[in-house]
């Protein structure tokens, strides 16, 4: 269904029952062959051309391939996907791709508005992914318990971008781009998990998975992208603070899985040498997954 506002409703009506022919124990579509390509935790991914790079108009995004392997590996064809933290709907072009049906939330209209016209250039399967403009505290409003059978997000890193652009991590002759000094912020909304410190931002964390929670089926996967990042040197464990929230409010850590960057970091600047060793955050970022037990 391309069309998405026909759906809009509290709850939404939105599919969420398997429509394969999977054995009820199995937690996903795979064959044992495409399973054990999937056993080794540190995770490598290529960007396409449909992959929003334009920083213009999202700060940061991730591929394609990073929600498509989280779907094909904790769900079935026919599911429920949600993405509370939607940005420009990545996560629910790769459930369009694979037959899964899906919920993308975010503050921020203009976001909002750009995933569902991505949504509608893509051809119908019979699936509806639909992205709505909300606070992802009211998301227990939309949808209802035990119904999602994965969550997978990219939320803001707490304050990282807010400040301005150093680009240090860049060349140094190929610093001063269009970004350079600029603060590339999501929103100014004192919602925004970006303009949070991370003592806040764990908390806020807490709050909008605990709402979550129940919308899950049980043994239902949570995986959330982060990264950890610098602040007025010091070193930021981002990563522990959202397992420490989540484990609070009542879900169990099943995985930390690395995503390896580098074959997407081009002509990285030195920065630290020679006295202060600093490895280059860029180069790797976590996904930790979670389960409702």
């Amino acid at each position: 269904m391309n069309s998405a506002e026909s759906n809009i409703g509290r709850p939404l009506r939105i599919g969420h029952e398997r429509t394969c022919a999977c054995p009820q124990n199995h937690i996903n579509c795979l064959s044992a062959k495409e399973w054990i390509q999937h056993q080794i935790a540190v995770w490598e991914f290529y960007y396409e051309a449909r992959d929003v790079r334009d920083k213009n108009v999202h700060p940061a995004t991730y591929p394609i391939a990073l929600p498509s392997k989280c779907i094909s590996l904790f769900s079935h064809k026919g599911e429920l996907v949600l993405d509370p933290f939607v940005g420009v709907g990545t996560t629910l072009v790769a459930a369009r791709d694979l037959g899964r049906n899906a919920a993308g939330f975010d503050l921020k209209a203009d976001y909002v508005e750009f995933s569902n016209k991505r949504l509608n250039s893509m051809p119908d399967n019979g699936t509806t992914q639909i992205a709505l403009c909300d606070d992802a505290h009211n998301i227990p409003s939309y949808l209802e318990e035990e119904t999602v059978a994965l969550c997978v997000t990219s939320p803001p890193y707490a304050n990282l971008l807010n400040r301005r652009r150093q680009n240090k991590s860049i060349r140094g002759d190929l610093r001063r781009d269009e970004h350079y000094l600029k603060v590339q912020q999501y929103s100014d909304d004192p919602r925004d998990l970006g303009t949070m410190n991370a003592e806040a931002y764990a908390e806020t964390m807490g709050e909008i998975f605990e709402g979550i929670l129940p919308l899950l089926r049980h043994k239902a996967h949570c995986l959330v992208n982060i990264t950890d990042y610098w602040w007025e040197d010091k070193r930021v464990p981002a990563h522990m603070h959202v397992i420490n929230a989540l484990q609070d409010v009542g879900y169990e850590l099943r995985n930390i899985i690395i995503w390896d960057r580098r074959n997407i970091v081009n002509r990285a600047g030195i920065f630290g040498w020679p006295n202060n060793y600093i490895t280059l955050s860029t180069t790797f970022e976590y996904i930790v997954d979670f389960w409702r037990p």
